[in-house]
């Protein structure tokens, strides 16, 4: 998972910081966390209310808002050295998940894409909604696409949108997560740090 799980915030949330939407959208993104919103729905709903915001804004977000989760490349490059396998699949945009994929040395990334129109956000997305069954159906088509087993595969979260992915991961790791995650994980880190999961695997 990408917001709030390897970075440490909520893209479109601070995307919706540009049109002084972000207390009404970060709302919707809460509940959808819980599991108290149809994630596809909320989705559409806060990307709806990004309409007309130039493109740029996205950059800005990226460059002076979005930060990595203390710890992030400590387990990217403990993952390098012992040969596992790096997929980031978010509900959020690839926008940030192409940019991390360059700038982390990513191996797979899959995320939702913002439709825009002369230099303008639409309000709209483009192609498949990655929710919390594509996140599943994506876990499950590269664990046989790299032959790996069931025990092989762990799965980082915090909110309701990742539970689907716990199913098909043997690792179930909520990561200061909403209680609806933790009541379906192997084990909780509840410290702010992604070192915490090296020592876990």
């Amino acid at each position: 998972d990408m917001d709030s799980t390897l970075i440490t915030i909520e893209c479109v949330d601070e995307i919706a910081a540009g049109v002084g939407l972000k207390e009404q959208v970060a709302a919707i993104t809460e509940q959808s966390m819980r599991g108290e919103l149809d994630f596809e729905q909320s989705l559409r709903k806060r990307v709806g209310l990004l309409a007309g915001l130039p493109e740029s804004v996205l950059q800005e977000v990226y460059d002076q808002v979005l930060k990595l989760s203390p710890g992030a490349e400590y387990l990217l490059s403990e993952c390098k050295k012992h040969g596992v396998k790096f997929m980031l699949v978010s509900g959020g945009f690839t926008f940030f998940t192409d940019r991390l994929q360059t700038r982390l040395g990513l191996d797979y990334t899959h995320a939702n894409l913002l439709d825009t129109d002369n230099g303008r956000l639409t309000g709209r997305l483009n192609g498949r909604i990655i929710d919390a069954q594509a996140k599943a159906d994506l876990l499950r088509e590269y664990r046989s696409k790299l032959g790996l087993r069931h025990g092989q595969v762990l799965a980082v979260g915090d909110g309701a949108n990742d539970l689907s992915m716990f199913e098909h991961s043997n690792l179930k790791i909520a990561f200061c997560a909403k209680q609806i995650l933790r009541r379906a994980a192997t084990c909780c880190v509840d410290k702010k740090d992604l070192r915490e999961i090296v020592n876990l695997i």
